[in-house]
């Protein structure tokens, strides 16, 4: 008999244990989505960072490959990429002869469109680009030295690029400051 009783009192899970299992893995659940949806936007400001560091080191190698004409790559502070509509023309610039400047020229087009995204193309638009690209090429007349940089726009607040970094420092088109990104490089052609 005492069998019999055992059984007897033993029974499923009440409905009340069901529900605190349910809500314990839906609470775990909703954890795992936000730790996703947060993979996801780092994922995409590393991709935007690589992009940017790819293309800064693009422009590096063609300024130093047209060394003779490095200087055309200047043309007063040159801003390139979203916003700009303007078609690079190093035609007058005083260093290297037509062939390089030239070069020059097919350079810094080829670069502004990387910078807008040409490399990509989806439904006639350019969709390749990194978010409000712009790339910035300066010089020190002191010491020759030039800086590459590219600018874009992040998809999450942080810290804002260096102050030696002004590529992009119109901070309104980024939604401010906060939410602009810039990598630069430094760039000393032989002959300049």
């Amino acid at each position: 008999m005492p069998l019999r009783m055992q059984r007897g009192r033993q029974g499923g899970a009440t409905l009340i244990e069901v529900l605190v299992a349910l809500f314990i893995l839906m609470v775990g659940l909703l954890g795992l989505v936000g730790v996703m949806i947060q993979s996801q936007r780092t994922q995409l400001e590393s991709y935007q960072r690589v992009q940017a560091l790819l293309l800064v080191q693009d422009m590096a190698s063609r300024i130093n490959a047209n060394q003779a004409a490095a200087l055309c790559y200047e043309q007063a502070a040159v801003t390139l990429g979203t916003g700009y509509t303007a078609t690079p023309d190093a035609s007058g610039c005083g260093s290297g002869d037509v062939a390089q400047k030239t070069r020059v020229t097919k350079d810094l087009v080829a670069w502004n469109d990387l910078l807008k995204g040409s490399a990509e193309v989806s439904g006639g638009n350019k969709v390749g680009g990194i978010l409000g690209a712009r790339g910035c090429i300066t010089r020190d007349a002191a010491s020759g030295v030039f800086q590459v940089s590219v600018a874009w726009q992040a998809t999450d607040p942080g810290g804002a690029p260096p102050a030696g970094i002004t590529c992009g420092n119109d901070a309104a088109n980024y939604g401010g400051e906060a939410f602009r990104r810039a990598v630069s490089i430094t760039v000393l052609p032989a002959n300049s």
